[in-house]
């Protein structure tokens, strides 16, 4: 899969397709696996993989057979596609694309285009009774753009894949509007004065019913996923599931304590304000955007420590001078170059980073980089790992 097909997770926007059709020509190749299932959409810039597994484990602890689509992964494909918090199983994957070679060459797909067909055929033939689907990247013209959902659930917007999605909050929140559909009601995670009438259009146009999580009102219990950005994407949830209630899903108070207090039991989710050692401590975060990271750094100010250490490396395509003004000066920086094509070179990030300030050495890998740090600090320090999902994956 990954050395026949182009990955935009690998490749960046060589792999990106903004069209719906080939999506639609597998859907319909494969019988329309997503009108087997119920589910939920979940789109957005940061949050919505912490919101997909939240929803996921709270419906898992409720005895629903609960698929989950996620995107991309750490370390192994098939985190991508789980029930039950299991992953697909290798046999799985290897018959799914032995069946279908012919049909994905001859049509040549995408390998996210594939994917998705891959995991909305499991969820089908597994009789799943709702799955859990995140969009990839936007939103109108998401492979996972197919499903009629029981919610539509935005989590926030933020710029992010600007190359693609428009340069304007108002245009990103056009994109990921794309997912609310005729009658289905829309959860809005965080709805800004740019956007607030763009998700209030869309929803009118298709007469769906829209909430937003900043009116919830209810007891926020405690969850398992650090870090101070999951409140937040706690409400999203809370809201998500007070609907589902509405519209006939059993779903308890009890289900809804116990999943979110065993989020990464039940679903597996890996590198959110994960703490991977102590002496010195060390945590690691996904985040990879200006909104995203200035949550993450601003929590670092709370950890006490000595001296800070981050490991630091990027994509090619992210915005540098929004991200690196973000990073304290006081630390020491380890630049690092992600394991991929779309990887930015250590020398260039060093190079931009010396601009605002951010001192440091840079290393052949991610993992010289780790291992220097954890070397240079004491027990009283602290080191911070991030800037890339990819720089977290090779570490974790």
């Amino acid at each position: 899969m990954f050395a026949q097909l182009p990955m935009y997770q690998r490749q960046g926007a060589t792999a990106y397709k903004a069209d719906l059709s080939n999506t639609q020509l597998l859907a319909n190749y494969l019988n329309n696996p997503e009108n087997k299932f119920k589910s939920i959409h979940v789109a957005g810039t940061n949050g919505k993989g912490s919101t997909s597994h939240m929803l996921a484990s709270v419906l898992q602890e409720q005895g629903y057979k609960t698929g989950l689509y996620t995107s991309p992964h750490l370390k192994d494909f098939r985190e991508r596609i789980k029930i039950n918090g299991e992953m697909i199983a290798e046999s799985e994957v290897i018959a799914f694309i032995e069946d279908h070679q012919q049909f994905f060459e001859s049509n040549r797909l995408s390998f996210f285009e594939m994917t998705v067909g891959m995991a909305f055929d499991y969820f089908a033939k597994q009789k799943v009774d709702i799955a859990v689907i995140e969009v990839g990247m936007g939103g109108r013209l998401d492979s996972t753009n197919i499903v009629i959902p029981e919610v539509s659930v935005i989590t926030n917007i933020g710029m992010d894949h600007t190359a693609f999605l428009g340069n304007t909050l108002a245009k990103i929140a056009g994109e990921k509007a794309g997912i609310i559909k005729p009658s289905i009601p829309v959860v809005i995670g965080k709805a800004v004065a740019e956007t607030k009438p763009v998700f209030v259009t869309k929803a009118q146009e298709n007469q769906s019913p829209i909430y937003y999580a900043e009116n919830y009102t209810g007891s926020l219990y405690e969850t398992d996923l650090r870090g101070n950005y999951q409140t937040e994407n706690k409400r999203t949830v809370l809201q998500t599931i007070k609907i589902l209630k509405n519209l006939g899903w059993k779903i308890d108070e009890t289900a809804v304590k116990m999943g979110l207090k065993n989020v990464i039991k039940n679903t597996g989710l890996l590198g959110r304000w994960q703490q991977l050692q102590d002496n010195p401590r060390v945590i690691c975060d996904t985040a990879h955007n200006k909104d995203g990271l200035q949550y993450v750094i601003a929590q670092l100010k709370e950890v006490p420590y000595d001296i800070l250490h981050i490991v630091l490396g990027v994509v090619q395509d992210k915005d540098l001078d929004a991200i690196l003004p973000l990073f304290p000066t006081d630390a020491i920086y380890y630049f690092a170059k992600p394991d991929l094509p779309r990887g930015l070179a250590a020398e260039d990030l060093e190079k931009n980073a010396k601009n605002f300030g951010l001192k440091g050495h840079r290393f052949s890998s991610v993992k010289e980089a780790y291992q220097a740090a954890k070397e240079a600090a004491t027990t009283r320090d602290l080191v911070f790992v991030g800037g890339s999902t990819f720089v977290v994956a090779e570490i974790i």
